[in-house]
């Protein structure tokens, strides 16, 4: 894996229209030990520099056929989106002018004509440590942003995520119509889970319980940890019969077997309570949130391992049976 990080980091692309100063710099980056991808003008440049997988490193040289080295820089430059590439410019013009323009047009860095070969290694070398210091900034920013949106335990959603996705599939229905259900499960008896077995065991059932219920959604619902041993899922475009069978799939998927702890093996199920939003009914995430918390007291009354609909769903069904497979 480290090896296939640095290939990667080391792939280089060089365009140059003199066939003599192109085989020779290649000379030297392939002494380097870098990947080295070569074109002749500024249009083969700029489609391998917008590329999906464009090498993280190019040398340009500043006068080509067809785009010249800056406007190259300046076209990669008008997508910020794309990750970074270090570009160094070649030139032999060396008033401080052109230089500025080749800088402002987006280049990183330049080496005027004639070269040392070891002064482009060194701006090369330079390069690398840059992205590999932004490499490890754009990480640290997705940890975090991750860290931010998702529950540190099971790795879904948290509590603030999934509450503003039942705000949006609200604010969209209120826009475009349909139907969207909320389920809310509640894992069964865990506080003798973590009594009997230790919050160790309970953390690892929780988590294998987040992970089940992740197989049965679909790519578009949003499933959060809503508090404690509480998940939530965000269903958009169910009404109450899908809503109930996503939620008999997730019980069943739970109960089906045992999860493993350090402490052997241990029986789980699940509670669901069941509320939608419909055309004919559209209810704030408030009151659908309490719905399906009313369903699933009703849930746990009855017996617990089952899914309820909220009473003031239309199509009312109480379900205890395993999904047909």
């Amino acid at each position: 894996m480290v090896i296939e990080q640095t290939k990667a980091r080391n792939r280089i692309l060089l365009a140059e229209d003199d066939p003599v100063s192109r085989r020779m710099l290649q000379a030297f980056l392939v002494k380097w030990d870098y990947q080295v991808e070569t074109v002749a003008d500024g249009v083969q440049a700029l489609r391998i520099l917008e590329g999906s997988d464009a090498p993280p490193l190019a040398i340009l040289d500043w006068m080509m056929p067809g785009i010249e080295g800056p406007q190259v820089c300046r076209r990669v430059r008008e997508r910020p989106e794309r990750r970074y590439i270090y570009i160094l410019l070649l030139t032999a013009r060396t008033q401080k002018g052109d230089l500025l323009r080749g800088l402002e047009s987006g280049a990183d860095d330049y080496l005027t004509k004639p070269f040392d070969a070891q002064e482009l290694r060194a701006r090369l070398l330079v390069g690398q440590r840059i992205l590999e210091l932004q490499e490890s900034l754009i990480k640290a920013r997705d940890e975090l942003a991750f860290r931010a949106t998702h529950d540190a335990l099971t790795g879904v959603a948290n509590r603030a995520v999934v509450l503003d996705a039942v705000a949006r599939e609200r604010a969209r229905q209120a826009r475009e119509g349909g139907t969207f259900g909320v389920i809310l499960a509640d894992v069964d008896h865990f506080k003798s889970v973590n009594d009997t077995h230790g919050h160790l065991c309970g953390d690892a059932v929780l988590k294998e319980v987040a992970r089940r219920m992740g197989t049965c959604v679909r790519s578009y619902d949003t499933l959060g940890r809503y508090g404690g041993e509480e998940f939530l899922v965000v269903a958009p475009s169910s009404d109450a019969l899908g809503a109930l069978g996503l939620a008999e799939r997730i019980r069943w998927s739970i109960e089906s077997q045992p999860v493993i702890t350090e402490a052997g093996e241990i029986s789980v199920t699940a509670s669901f309570g069941i509320s939608v939003s419909s055309q004919l009914s559209p209810y704030d995430p408030q009151m659908l949130l309490q719905l399906a918390d009313e369903a699933l007291y009703r849930a746990k009354e009855q017996g617990r391992n089952r899914s309820e609909l909220a009473r003031a769903v239309e199509e009312l069904a109480t379900v205890g049976a395993p999904p047909s497979r």
